[in-house]
C-alpha cells in the first residue's frame, strides 16, 4: 500500500520485459511502486482494449509508466502527462521514456492540474488505486473525470471483485457522466467515461 501514498524514491531497481506499443520492450521497475515486478494483468487488458490515444493524454496513477509509455508509443503526437504521488514512480516513468525515445511529462497531481489548466483532457487512462479506499478513490476520480473535453473519454480498468460495477454506477450518479463497460476479461471491467456534455456514443 505504501506506493499509493509515499513521495519517497523507489527501492532496488530491476528490469522486466513487457509488450508496449505492440512490441516487447525492456523496462526498468523497482520495489515500492505498483506492480513493480511485472506488467499488471489489469493494465495489460486495458492496453489491449482502449482505443489509440490522442491530444492531451493523462495517465492517472502512472506507476512505472506502462500506460503512459504505451500511449506515447502508439501516438507520438499526443501530449502525454504521467501523474503519480510516488516520486519513485515518476522517476521510473521518466527513465523508461528516455529508454524508449518517447516524450512523457511526469508530474505530481498538483503539478499535473497546473499543466492541464483550463484545457479539456482528450484522453484519460488509468488503472485507478482501488485499494486506497472508497473515499480517496472517489476524490481522485472526481478531480480528473470532470476535466474531460466535450468529446474526450477516459478508460479505466477495475476488477469486478473490487467493485467495478458499483464504481460505474457511482460515476454516473454522482459525477453525472456517462459510463459504459466496453470490455470484460478475466475478471476485469474496462469502463469508458465521457463528458457530461458529450454527444458521442461509446467506442467499442
Amino acid at each position: 500500500m505504501d506506493h499509493y501514498f509515499t513521495s519517497k524514491p523507489a527501492g532496488e531497481r530491476s528490469t522486466i520485459h513487457a509488450t508496449l506499443g505492440g512490441v516487447v520492450r525492456e523496462l526498468v521497475t523497482a520495489r515500492g511502486v505498483f506492480s513493480g515486478e511485472r506488467l499488471d494483468p489489469g493494465t495489460r487488458i486495458l492496453i489491449e482494449h482502449a482505443p489509440d490515444p490522442h491530444g492531451l493524454t493523462v495517465d492517472v496513477g502512472c506507476g512505472w509508466g506502462p500506460l503512459s509509455l504505451d500511449a506515447a508509443l502508439r501516438n507520438p503526437a499526443a501530449e502525454v502527462i504521467a501523474v503519480d504521488v510516488n516520486e519513485g514512480a515518476r522517476e521510473l516513468t521518466a527513465e523508461n521514456a528516455a529508454r524508449l525515445g518517447v516524450t512523457v511529462t511526469t508530474a505530481t497531481p498538483e503539478e499535473a492540474l497546473q499543466l492541464v489548466g483550463t484545457r479539456g483532457i482528450d484522453y484519460l487512462i488509468s488503472n485507478p488505486p482501488i485499494r486506497v479506499g472508497k473515499s480517496e478513490l472517489h476524490s481522485i476520480l472526481a478531480t480528473w473525470l470532470p476535466r474531460l473535453a466535450p468529446e474526450g473519454a477516459a478508460y479505466l480498468v477495475v476488477a469486478k471483485n473490487l467493485g467495478a460495477d458499483s464504481l460505474q454506477r457511482w460515476i454516473e450518479a454522482e459525477l453525472g457522466q456517462p459510463c459504459v463497460r466496453i470490455a470484460s476479461q478475466k475478471g476485469y471491467r474496462i469502463l469508458q467515461v465521457t463528458s457530461a456534455t458529450s454527444t458521442a456514443g461509446p467506442e467499442r
